[in-house]
């Protein structure tokens, strides 16, 4: 299956041209994604202040995103383009070779700006002896993609880009819907916004964001979502310095409804970073809110994003499995737990998960689950209700950790969820990524059995 061609989003002093420029700095971001472990949103956040024209800066996000999203894929390319591999030292060169590769096949940029930008590339990433393979390699595929492309569409990883064990794994939990789970990932997520009713109407904010050219509609299904035509640099739309708004996927904007929230609730968000849900909640009521999260570094971010939204929040730093270090012994009526988890549901939105997330990481997450369902279960007042949520599709993290849970807890029961909040999946439903337009998600809603 050829990768399709979509439409795209919007160091050291560099020598080079300015289309090499872009490229060097993809380059050396990709590099860092890949063989360091640097998280792609962080790599492109380094990279941008180096990119001066707001067109080249769209340019290197589009290019890291597609890199990310087919490096299986456009890797493998390069190794069948190569006879033999790449040493160490030329990593930034490999990631070089896949920039371009993903700007030539589903970026559609012109043949010639390409190679000719990703040559001068090479001699600006200080290794100008390998210009010569650089250009040979990518008119090669130009004029062999037919042939090169049916041999990677002979493995699953080729033809999906996904790792083997991920495959594997979407394949045993979802047989049915495992290939538009593996195309849908593949695809760039929509920019979502979730308007603050505190500080205006949906209408009010299309109005906004239609005055400045700027394609948007109203979310079918959510009363304050707002769905972005093309991505755009968010601090900059109508509406954003005063906290009219924030992004957020439509999947995650569903939490809010299930927590059935009234003023004056007492609510505790477990693992509260960045504040998303946290701010949907206070938007929706005036409940008293306790913004947990281990990360006291992610915790600044939260407080930041709920003054710029004119919200407040205690919040505080501590550790979910133990509330003893934490907690003043006064129960919550609501608790939202959105587990860490292998993030599964959102690749995407953050395609490097792919190349990060391994299958061993799913055992040690749905063991954390599972602690923490258990020490938080306490805190909740009778008739109270906690709602689990990840951003996972494996059954392992969801269903598994839930049934687990229920047969060890006599008094929290299971309460039946709306068919749109996607397929049945033991004890609560698994929106799958794409439908609706949304991302991948989980959702369960447990109630606690009055003494």
């Amino acid at each position: 299956m050829s990768a399709p061609r979509q439409p795209k989003r919007g160091g050291k002093p560099l020598t080079a041209t300015p289309g090499a420029a872009v490229r060097v700095e993809a380059a050396r971001a990709l590099a860092r994604i890949v063989f360091d472990g640097t998280s792609l949103r962080t790599a492109l956040a380094d990279a941008n202040p180096r990119v001066a024209d707001p067109r080249d800066r769209a340019l290197l996000a589009a290019s890291l995103f597609e890199a990310s999203r087919w490096w299986l894929r456009f890797d493998a390319a390069v190794a069948l383009l190569t006879e033999k591999p790449l040493p160490p030292k030329a990593r930034e060169i490999r990631a070089l070779l896949v920039v371009g590769l993903a700007q030539l096949t589903t970026l559609g940029l012109a043949d010639y700006a390409v190679v000719a930008s990703c040559v001068d590339a090479a001699r600006a990433l200080g290794q100008p002896h390998y210009a010569g393979l650089v250009n040979a390699l990518l008119r090669r595929w130009m004029r062999e993609r037919g042939e090169l492309e049916a041999k990677l569409d002979a493995d699953p990883v080729g033809t999906s880009a996904h790792p083997r064990w991920l495959i594997e794994a979407i394949r045993r939990d979802w047989p049915e819907q495992a290939a538009a789970i593996l195309a849908a990932n593949n695809r760039e997520a929509p920019l979502t916004l979730r308007v603050n009713r505190r500080r205006a109407t949906r209408d009010e904010l299309l109005e906004r964001l239609r005055a400045a050219e700027i394609q948007a509609d109203a979310h079918e299904e959510l009363p304050e979502a707002i769905v972005l035509a093309e991505s755009s640099e968010v601090s900059r739309l109508p509406g954003y310095a005063e906290g009219a708004f924030s992004v957020q996927d439509g999947a995650a904007q569903r939490v809010a409804d299930l927590l059935d929230l009234a003023d004056g609730q007492r609510v505790l968000d477990a693992c509260s970073a960045p504040g998303g849900k946290a701010a949907h909640a206070l938007e929706r009521a005036a409940v008293d809110l306790l913004a947990l999260d281990s990360d006291e570094k992610r915790l600044v971010r939260v407080g930041e994003n709920l003054a710029r939204l004119g919200l407040r929040a205690e919040l505080r730093s501590g550790d979910a499995t133990l509330p003893s270090t934490w907690w003043d012994g006064r129960a919550f009526e609501r608790i939202l737990l959105d587990a860490p988890c292998s993030a599964t549901g959102i690749v995407r939105r953050q395609p490097d998960i792919k190349l990060h997330r391994r299958g061993a990481d799913v055992a040690p997450l749905a063991a954390l689950q599972g602690r923490l369902l258990s020490a938080l279960w306490p805190l909740l007042a009778p008739g109270g209700r906690l709602v689990y949520a990840t951003c996972s599709l494996l059954r392992a993290e969801n269903e598994a950790v839930l049934a687990e849970f229920l047969a060890a807890c006599d008094d929290a029961r299971a309460l039946p969820l709306p068919q749109r909040y996607g397929h049945a999946a033991g004890s609560g439903r698994q929106n799958l990524p794409g439908e609706g337009g949304m991302d991948g998600f989980y959702y369960a809603v447990l109630e606690k059995k009055n003494a």
